[in-house]
């Protein structure tokens, strides 16, 4: 019975393909958050994906820059045209001026770029592959936080890069510009991050509730252009220290009143907003509730995830 058993089995080959134990360095979480960053930064401006998804992210980008490049040619047309004196009599929009111009297409872009980060991961579930060990929900959300903001500060710090080597090369004496306005550029990178800073942790809570990245887009944008009319009419008719209060809740504002206090001056924008006139502590308070609070509340919601 044993033989008959043997002799209907098919013979076997074992073969040795080198099967090696893995002896290189382990790079554990760190690896893991830095190649979801980088995901995160190709995902939000379309690279390695088709046509289709780079229209977006870099229409925006040129449309921003080239705000920037217009500003230069009309400063330096007044410069040729005015000299030096009158061009400055014109009160050109500049550095401290740029983010409040470009503020609502700078919410604009931070509503479609977020929603590329998170939705996409949570409607195909390929979320679960990231946290599987060894990184954590919180790796994943500061890794995706990271690589929305490093693409809104390029959004928000290339066109004034761009605007400020203009404004300097243009200049009649472009080392006399430079040594009068250099301090410009420490201004407007803290100005431009407290703009990214807060666009960003908006735009991902908003993207963190739903898998659908139109309707987070949409929600926002939404957000962002309703409150601003709404609450500058009900302030203008309230008047007084209720109306400042109210002005408060200006989401496209609520970074400007940070710019204005870092530049020393008040924008174009700002400047008839009735919340100016609150102390400066109190304007600085509010955009940190506005910007702490979201990104808590983001980190709670990811923290406890698991595959």
């Amino acid at each position: 019975m044993a033989e008959s058993v043997q002799a209907g089995r098919a013979p076997g080959t074992v073969f040795d393909i080198g099967y090696r134990s893995y002896a290189g360095r382990r790079e554990g979480r760190g690896r893991g958050r830095i190649a979801v960053f980088k995901n995160g930064v190709r995902t939000a401006l379309g690279l390695g994906r088709g046509g289709r998804a780079k229209i977006l992210p870099w229409s925006f980008l040129a449309i921003l820059t080239g705000m920037a490049l217009i500003m230069v040619l009309i400063a330096g047309a007044a410069t040729r045209f005015a000299g030096p004196a009158g061009a400055a009599k014109m009160d050109l929009p500049s550095h401290v001026d740029y983010y409040g111009i470009a503020s609502i297409l700078l919410f604009v872009f931070a509503a479609l770029v977020a929603p590329e980060l998170l939705c996409r991961d949570r409607r195909e579930r390929t979320i679960n592959l990231y946290l599987v060990r060894p990184l954590t929900g919180t790796d994943y959300i500061a890794a995706r936080y990271a690589a929305g903001l490093a693409v809104m500060l390029t959004a928000v710090w290339l066109p004034q890069i761009i605007l400020f080597l203009g404004l300097t090369f243009d200049a009649a004496e472009p080392v006399a510009y430079l040594r009068a306005s250099w301090l410009d550029v420490p201004r407007f990178l803290l100005a431009g991050l407290v703009l990214a800073t807060f666009t960003t942790g908006l735009a991902l809570l908003t993207a963190a509730f739903t898998d659908r990245r139109a309707y987070a887009s949409v929600f926002l944008v939404g957000l962002f252009i309703i409150t601003a009319p709404f609450t500058a009419g009900l302030a203008s008719d309230i008047q007084g220290p209720a109306g400042q209060w109210l002005s408060m809740f200006n989401l496209t504002n609520i970074p400007m009143h940070v710019n204005d206090i870092i530049f020393g001056e008040l924008s174009d924008v700002t400047k008839d907003a009735p919340a100016g006139k609150l102390p400066a502590a109190v304007l600085v308070g509010w955009y940190l509730a506005w910007t702490i609070v979201p990104g808590l509340v983001l980190w709670a919601r990811y923290r406890r995830l698991s595959p």
